[in-house]
């Protein structure tokens, strides 16, 4: 298949992301035009020195630089500004239904009210909705470099505006900071009727995706890379058909694989892993929805029919229900048989 008609078969199909970041989304254009909005200074002097920044040897060294661009995020205005933004880009690219992450405490931590963030983001959710047609589900993440008891205080904050927050995750630096050091706040979380999902395998262990599973009690896992390396562990994800949201850009820039084409999401299709391609942190990792999705159709010289279970998978795997998801797949195959 040739690029142009590549990009545009990709640029057609209808889409779920259900691994998404919202600050992840922030892009320099409107972190500068909120730091000025709000009379704070940015570490970077133009857009440019600040996209030069953008180079990464590890996870670490992206969130360092994620979590300064958070400082200007302030007021219910700004988390509206940054959804919106996101929001209007995937429309363009034909994603149909979100699933978004947010990290509260990057906020909190900075004295910012949680009703603040949650505010600001719902809103533009919901006029996405309106006015985009996309669907969506917002999902509350617990940073796991910091402590349960700090989780357990950002539980408690989210109650007032639990029937908004559909799930809870767990992000940030993963290396020796292992799913079961939360368990007991994802046991809460359970109970007050948040779905669970966290992120494992990117950087950590197969160990990580066991305990995820086993510990925290998870129904999809963010990230996976790592389940190939054990047999056992893949019999487990494809016997209770087990999402993996991985994100193959976000992949490359942080060096968890050295190049595309070592991406591993073929080998998972062709074991009969529920996977599916999302962007993660799109602002900072080069490409959206659509741009992952070329990237890894060309790399790994998917097939179009790989091309559309990857997209049927990110219904499959969503939190929509039946009746959407059989919408959304109908629409996908309708899509392919019309090429």
């Amino acid at each position: 298949m040739t690029k142009d008609n590549l990009e545009a078969l990709i640029e057609g199909i209808p889409k779920a992301e259900l691994h998404l970041h919202i600050e992840g989304s922030f892009e320099p254009e409107l972190m500068f035009k909120i730091s000025k909005r709000n009379n704070i200074k940015l570490e970077y002097n133009s857009i440019n020195e600040l996209k030069q920044a953008y180079k990464f040897n590890n996870l670490q060294e992206f969130l360092d630089i994620y979590y300064i661009g958070a400082q200007v995020l302030i007021h219910e205005q700004d988390f509206f500004d940054l959804t919106w933004a996101y929001l209007t880009k995937v429309h363009s690219q034909k994603v149909v239904h979100v699933e978004v992450f947010f990290d509260p405490q990057t906020h909190t931590e900075r004295g910012v009210e949680f009703a603040t963030v949650i505010n600001g983001i719902y809103k533009a959710l919901k006029k996405g909705e309106q006015e985009l047609n996309i669907s969506f589900r917002l999902i509350m993440s617990y940073l796991r470099h910091l402590s349960e008891e700090e989780a357990f205080k950002t539980l408690e904050s989210s109650l007032p505006f639990k029937h908004w927050i559909n799930g809870v995750g767990l992000d940030s630096s993963e290396k020796g900071n292992p799913p079961s050091k939360f368990v007991n706040v994802f046991k809460a979380s359970a109970n007050q009727g948040y779905k669970l999902v966290a992120h494992a395998g990117e950087e950590g262990p197969s160990e990580y995706i066991w305990e995820a599973l086993d510990l925290l009690n998870v129904i999809r896992i963010d990230h996976g890379n790592r389940c190939l390396t054990d047999d056992k562990l893949v019999a487990r994800l494809v016997k209770d058909s087990i999402a993996l949201t991985l994100c193959p850009l976000s992949n490359l820039e942080l060096k968890v694989i050295q190049k595309m084409e070592d991406h591993p999401v073929a080998k998972m299709l062709n074991q009969g892993i529920l996977a599916t391609i999302n962007s993660d942190d799109p602002a900072y990792f080069g490409g959206y929805m659509n741009e992952n999705y070329y990237e890894t159709s060309k790399a790994l010289k998917l097939s179009k029919d790989q091309i559309m279970k990857l997209a049927i998978n990110s219904f499959k795997a969503s939190w929509l229900n039946e009746e959407a998801k059989n919408k959304h797949i109908s629409e996908v195959k309708s899509y392919f048989e019309s090429i």
